[in-house]
């Protein structure tokens, strides 16, 4: 499924993720990625390994290769991160 924040992520080991983003962009760091022009200036950091973003935003890449369980941890966190923006 492709969306604005979606994007699909190739690993060494052969595997892939199509990963949205958009539910994880909240706190002070993945919050400017909101920002669609902003968050399409994503690029690979070759050195770490992982996506990157030019405010210093990134993803542990093991976090991205195992997203599908992972990336439900990081959304119930940003979820915290939104609620505590909030008050």
């Amino acid at each position: 499924m492709w969306g604005p924040y979606t994007l699909d992520v190739e690993f060494n080991d052969g595997s892939s993720q199509n990963i949205d983003f958009l539910p994880v962009l909240a706190g002070e760091l993945f919050a400017p990625l909101r920002d669609l022009a902003f968050f399409n200036r994503v690029q690979l950091d070759d050195q770490a390994g992982t996506l990157v973003w030019p405010n210093g935003a990134d993803f542990d890449p093991a976090m991205l290769h195992d997203w599908a369980e992972r990336g439900v941890e990081l959304r119930e966190l940003t979820s915290e991160w939104s609620r505590t923006e909030i008050q």
